[in-house]
């Protein structure tokens, strides 16, 4: 009896032990600090001092004060952009991996994920080289006899921060879209075949709305991580390159203003959390139909 009463014990504790991890390191490491944001950006900034004055001027001047408002704007439309164009390219980039061989797929897909081991640093470097004044794009160009002289406006320019981000986040889009149109059962496609659907209409009735959930995931990644980049735009876009992100940052950083730095990273993770859930309603509207 007392074997058993301790065995039983042991296994009430480990198992209190396992939720309390599971719980814990979450709130730990993700809720509280938000939390803390949210609070900060209650407080006042007063003569450089930070005061424990509950105040709604931080979210205040966000709509009324500077251009917070029209570069948060700029900022939603330029990762709208890049997200609709790195899903339709990374769709088609999808269909293109899933109809080859399956002992190809994984090679083509790992040649499209390399660049996820590589520095983010390098990336964009690499970037900045090709973008250039004497970059291999304008030198291509030259050498084909397509322009006179090199293209300035392809770097330091909205441009180029829209090119930056579109390579850059590109992967993180193929490879839900992927994942999800290989979900799809090979009998769905062999029915097709069997009642002589065309490949357009497999393709339109049956693979896309099925991939819809990885479409989606791969758009909702796309967008945040657009959307609070801040080093990108500063690198390859230099006065061009004003986003939100960057005014986060300078929040933190030069103008040492925390509460208005945690206002305005609270409404950055609110838009966030906004593009997720407009997401998940998209694909319950998929499935109940």
């Amino acid at each position: 009896m007392n074997t058993s009463r301790s065995g039983s014990r042991q296994d009430l504790l480990r198992a209190g032990l396992s939720h309390a991890l599971n719980l814990g390191l979450p709130l730990l490491f993700v809720v509280m600090p938000i939390l803390s944001f949210v609070m900060v950006s209650f407080w006042t900034l007063r003569d450089g001092q930070i005061l424990l004055i509950p105040t709604l001027a931080n979210y205040r001047a966000f709509f009324t004060e500077g251009s917070y408002l029209p570069v948060y704007l700029q900022t939603v439309g330029l990762s709208l952009q890049v997200t609709l164009v790195n899903v339709a390219l990374s769709t088609a980039i999808a269909l293109f991996i899933f109809r080859r061989p399956p002992r190809m797929r994984f090679l083509i897909l790992m040649s499209f994920m390399l660049p996820l081991f590589m520095s983010y640093i390098i990336k964009v470097y690499s970037i900045r080289s090709i973008l250039g004044q004497r970059g291999l794009l304008n030198e291509a160009m030259l050498g084909l006899g397509l322009i006179d002289q090199p293209i300035e406006a392809l770097l330091f320019s909205r441009t180029a921060i829209f090119i930056a981000l579109a390579v850059l986040y590109l992967p993180y889009a193929i490879l839900p879209i992927y994942l999800a149109l290989d979900r799809i059962p090979a009998n769905y496609l062999a029915a097709c075949a069997d009642l002589g659907a065309t490949p357009l209409q497999t393709l339109r009735d049956v693979v896309l709305p099925l991939g819809r959930p990885g479409i989606a995931a791969g758009a909702v990644f796309t967008f945040i991580l657009t959307f609070g980049d801040f080093v990108t735009p500063q690198m390859v876009g230099g006065t061009q390159g004003f986003t939100f992100g960057r005014i986060v940052f300078s929040q933190f950083g030069l103008a040492l203003n925390w509460p208005l730095g945690s206002a305005l990273a609270v409404i950055l993770l609110v838009t966030t959390l906004l593009a997720v859930a407009l997401a998940g309603l998209s694909i319950r509207r998929e499935h109940v139909r």
